[in-house]
């Protein structure tokens, strides 16, 4: 099992498979340009080998997230920036609707700030 399945095994159900079917989501919205790496014991996706996004755990919430690199530029009340400077995170809930279209139209926005 590589680093990245290992964090992914690691968390319980049904958080595991909602953030599985993210991470999957997010890599097929641009499977030329959108890879994943494991740094920092964290998934990273990142866009033309530039860093996108990635997945954490807040304790202060007490849920998974996505952490937006440049979402400091990113204006959405669902987005979090909590004392961050460049990120904004995203919390997910397992127990309601992803938003999934949401999350993908986010990555799409943040591309424009990665050089």
């Amino acid at each position: 099992m590589n680093p990245i399945q290992e964090y992914f095994y690691r968390i319980e159900e049904p958080e595991r498979s909602t953030l599985l079917f993210l991470r999957d989501r997010i890599l097929a919205s641009d499977p030329e340009n959108i890879t994943e790496t494991f740094s920092f014991g964290l998934p990273f996706i990142k866009y033309k080998k530039k860093m996108l996004c990635y997945f954490y755990y807040s304790k202060k919430y007490r849920k998974h997230y996505i952490s937006f690199y440049h979402g400091d530029k990113l204006d959405y009340p669902e987005l979090i920036l909590d004392g961050r400077k460049k990120f904004k995170i995203l919390l997910i809930d397992p127990e309601e609707d992803l938003p999934v279209e949401f999350i993908v139209s986010l990555t799409e926005e943040i591309k424009k700030y990665i050089k």
